[in-house]
């Protein structure tokens, strides 16, 4: 069954636009950063393209961790472009969210693959019981 309280749509808000540093950040000696400044960014420009046909949800598990995408992450995800082969996707399966990547093999066959070595060999058929939601176009991680 859907958790429709995990959905978390976009809304409309006054831009907090933040610093955005012209340099990047090395993993080495610092650099001072006042003389460094770009531009103010809003994280909301910068990930959301499509405000109405966008919307978060939180990951739980490790299945695509092969991808970066590890439990605990946001994902962004659009409803907007069509869903294409080797695509990030969230489908429903079963009445369940899960993220995972589309493919199609030789004979036309969509599957959607998990990435992580325990995982490594699972795929799922694409049926009508399976329904895509939207492309994952984004991760927020905290540190």
């Amino acid at each position: 069954m859907l958790d429709m309280t995990t959905l978390q749509g976009f809304e409309a808000r006054r831009p907090l636009a933040l610093p955005l540093l012209s340099s990047r950040a090395a993993a080495g000696f610092p650099s001072p950063a006042d003389d460094h400044l770009e531009r103010r960014l809003d994280l909301n420009e910068h990930l959301v393209r499509n405000p109405l046909s966008t919307f978060f949800l939180r990951v739980e598990g490790d299945s695509m961790s092969g991808a970066g995408i590890l439990s605990g992450d946001l994902i962004v995800v659009d409803k907007s472009p069509s869903p294409r082969p080797g695509a990030i996707v969230v489908a429903e399966v079963c009445g369940e969210f899960t993220v995972k990547r589309l493919e199609r093999d030789a004979a036309g066959v969509w599957t959607l693959r998990a990435e992580a070595p325990r995982w490594r060999d699972w795929s799922v058929a694409f049926t009508p019981e399976c329904r895509i939601w939207g492309t994952v176009i984004g991760v927020v991680r905290r540190c």
